[in-house]
C-alpha cells in the first residue's frame, strides 16, 4: 500500500489516447482482473454478459451530459457553468478569469449576465437578465486530452445510451459500452450522479490523504436501493456509482447500502486501504495517471496489480480514456 501520489503514475504514448469513439459501442476490448487470483485476461466488451451469473445487479449512472461550454458573444470570455441553482444564475469557471472581475458584463446570445461574485477558489457567480438556452450556445467539455473541440458525432456519442437526467459536465464513461439490445438482456438498476469538473482535476499534493475531494449531486430511488440490498453481487459500472454506493454503505446485516430513497452530495474520496462493502465488482475505463480515479480501482483490487494491468494494456494497444477500451475487475 502506498499513499504518495507518485506511485500512481504510468508512462502512456499518446497515440494511445482515444479522441474518437469507435464505429460500434460494443466493439471495444474488455481487460479482465481478477483481484483474488491476479490473472489477468485480453477479451472484448461483447464477452461482458459471460462473466455475470443470473443472481447479479449492474448498477449504472444515468446522468445525461449537458452542453456546459459556452462563449460570450465574440468569443472572448470562455465559461464552464458548473452549476445553475436556477435559470437565472450559473456557477462558472471562466477563461481569461482576470477580466471577469465583479460587475463585468457579457452576453450570450444576446442575454447580459453580469458577474455577481467570485468565489474563494476562482468559481464565478453569473446573474443572467433571462434564461441562455445552453442546448443552442452551448458545447460540450469534452476531456482536454481529446485535443479537439466537439461535434456533431459527440452529441449522441458522448452520452449513454440510457441517460436521461441532465446535469453532468462529463459523461460517465464505462456506460459508454452498452447498447439498448446487449442492456435488454442483463439485470440492471440506474442511479443518478452528475460528474462534475473535479473528475478531471489532478491530484496535487505529495500524499493522498491530503487531497481535498470534490462534491458531486446524486440521488437513488427506493426501488434501486432494494435490489442493490437483495442482488447476489453488484457490479457497479463505472467509478461514479461505485462513489454513490460506498457512500451509503452500511454495516447492518444483509444490507449493502441504507434502505429507501437517496438525494445528496458525495465527496468520498476512495483510495487505499479502503475496504469496500457495497460492491463486488467494477466495470470502468481506463483513466488519467496519478488520478483519484486510478486510487480508486487501486483500492479495489491493488495498487500493484492494477499497475500491472495497465502495462499489459498499454504494451497490447489498447485505447485509453473516456473514448477508449474498459477493464472488469471482479
Amino acid at each position: 500500500m502506498s499513499l504518495l501520489t507518485a506511485d500512481y503514475d504510468y508512462h502512456l504514448p499518446d497515440e494511445l489516447i482515444a479522441s474518437r469513439p469507435l464505429a460500434d459501442r460494443t466493439a471495444s476490448r474488455m481487460l479482465v482482473v481478477h483481484k483474488d487470483t491476479g490473472t489477468i485476461e485480453h477479451r472484448k466488451f461483447v464477452e461482458f454478459p459471460a462473466f455475470l451469473t443470473a443472481s447479479d445487479l449492474l448498477v449504472l449512472n444515468d446522468t445525461k451530459v449537458i452542453p456546459a461550454r459556452v462563449f460570450a458573444d465574440g468569443g472572448r470570455i470562455e465559461l464552464l457553468c458548473l452549476d445553475r441553482p436556477d435559470p437565472l444564475h450559473w456557477r462558472c469557471l471562466v477563461k481569461p478569469g482576470k477580466r471577469m472581475k465583479p460587475g463585468r458584463v457579457i452576453t450570450v446570445g444576446g442575454i447580459s449576465g453580469t458577474v455577481a461574485e467570485v468565489f474563494e477558489n476562482g468559481d464565478r457567480l453569473i446573474r443572467w437578465d433571462g434564461p441562455v438556452d445552453l442546448h443552442r450556445h452551448g458545447h460540450l467539455a469534452l476531456p482536454h486530452y481529446m485535443g479537439r473541440p466537439d461535434d456533431a458525432g459527440d452529441s449522441e456519442r458522448y452520452q449513454t445510451v440510457f441517460a436521461r437526467e441532465e446535469g453532468a459536465i462529463a459523461a460517465p464513461t464505462a456506460g459508454l459500452h452498452f447498447t439498448p439490445e446487449l442492456l435488454a438482456t442483463l439485470p440492471h438498476a440506474f442511479l443518478t450522479l452528475h460528474v462534475g469538473v473535479g473528475t478531471f482535476r489532478p491530484v496535487s499534493v505529495e500524499r493522498i490523504s491530503d487531497h481535498l475531494m470534490h462534491a458531486e449531486r446524486f440521488a437513488v430511488d427506493s426501488a434501486t436501493t432494494a435490489r442493490i440490498n437483495s442482488a447476489g453481487r453488484v457490479i457497479a459500472v463505472g467509478t461514479t456509482v461505485t462513489r454513490v454506493l460506498e457512500s451509503l454503505r452500511t454495516e447492518t446485516p444483509n444490507q449493502r447500502i441504507n434502505p429507501g430513497a437517496h438525494h445528496g452530495e458525495t465527496s468520498i474520496f476512495i483510495h487505499p486501504p479502503y475496504q469496500f462493502g457495497a460492491i463486488s465488482g467494477l466495470l470502468t475505463n481506463f483513466h488519467l495517471p496519478q488520478s483519484t480515479l486510478l486510487m480508486l480501482v487501486s483500492a479495489f483490487a491493488g495498487r500493484e496489480l492494477v499497475l500491472e494491468a495497465y502495462r499489459q494494456a498499454v504494451a497490447g494497444r489498447y485505447r485509453f480514456y473516456s473514448y477508449g477500451d474498459c477493464m472488469l475487475l471482479i
